[in-house]
């Protein structure tokens, strides 16, 4: 396991190694996992690019910081990383949480970024009042006390019904999800709006989400995607909220061809 201290945040990573004329890919996460939902995709690259993966503040094996959070909170946490590793022009691949954090990165630090993949995630997730809901319920009960509908919208009924252990381990990973880092991430993206941000993207920009994406939805994605500058649009058939869990290959297949098509230096 791999450990950084970035501004008295201690953040787990993962970096793997891969071809030098390749550009590095870096993967953020969603609200409520750590970097094991990518595992699969990693599994279909590893080899071919040099590979970044690490859990935001407050998730997985990191530590939770000072809650609650800002969205500057978590791009400063992997802007840190980044430097530290000394990866430049890297493609940032984002899902959900994960896809605010690779926005924001773009905005404040586009030396780091020459491409994005934003995974079923929008310029702007949710309402005040929703976020401010979430956090109240997990406060007074916990995160199990929710953990039934946010699964429904993470993944699709076709999973509920043939993937149950795998269902039984993702509502593991979501509920031992230390509760202020949970709350804390739920306030970030209460106040972020990323929609003029959007706007000012000019580096390749693909944008994917799960046909049966309950949490954000194809159309609030698309309407994204329509914000962003020549960004390509694709839509994983037979996912939810995390293709990567259930659609890797597809997933992984897409990465691929847009990697492809992106200018050489």
């Amino acid at each position: 396991m791999q450990f950084i201290d970035i501004g008295g945040v201690t953040l787990h990573y993962q970096l793997i190694g891969g071809p030098a004329d390749k550009p590095v890919i870096v993967f953020a996460n969603s609200l409520g996992t750590d970097f094991r939902i990518w595992r699969d995709v990693i599994v279909g690259l590893a080899g071919d690019f040099p590979i970044v993966t690490y859990d935001k503040r407050g998730h997985g094996l990191s530590d939770i910081g000072q809650a609650p959070y800002s969205m500057d909170d978590h791009v400063d946490d992997l802007a840190g990383l980044l430097d530290h590793l000394k990866v430049k022009k890297a493609i940032i691949c984002g899902l959900s949480a994960g896809g605010l954090i690779a926005q924001g990165l773009y905005a404040r630090r586009p030396d780091l970024v020459d491409g994005l993949i934003l995974c079923d995630t929008a310029h702007k997730i949710g309402t005040e009042d929703s976020w401010n809901t979430r956090i109240a319920a997990v406060e007074a009960n916990g995160i199990g006390s929710i953990a039934d509908g946010v699964l429904k919208l993470w993944f699709t009924p076709e999973f509920h019904d043939k993937r149950q252990a795998d269902l039984v381990g993702y509502r593991n990973m979501l509920t031992r999800q230390p509760l202020e880092g949970y709350a804390g991430t739920c306030a970030a993206l209460r106040d972020a709006d990323y929609t003029e941000a959007a706007k000012a993207i000019v580096v390749p920009t693909l944008v994917v989400v799960g046909d049966h994406d309950g949490s954000t939805p194809p159309a609030l994605v698309r309407s994204m995607a329509d914000l962003i500058p020549g960004s390509r649009f694709k839509i994983i058939d037979g996912a939810g909220h995390i293709p990567c869990v259930e659609q890797p290959t597809a997933l992984t297949d897409l990465m691929r061809r847009f990697i492809a098509r992106l200018p050489l230096e």
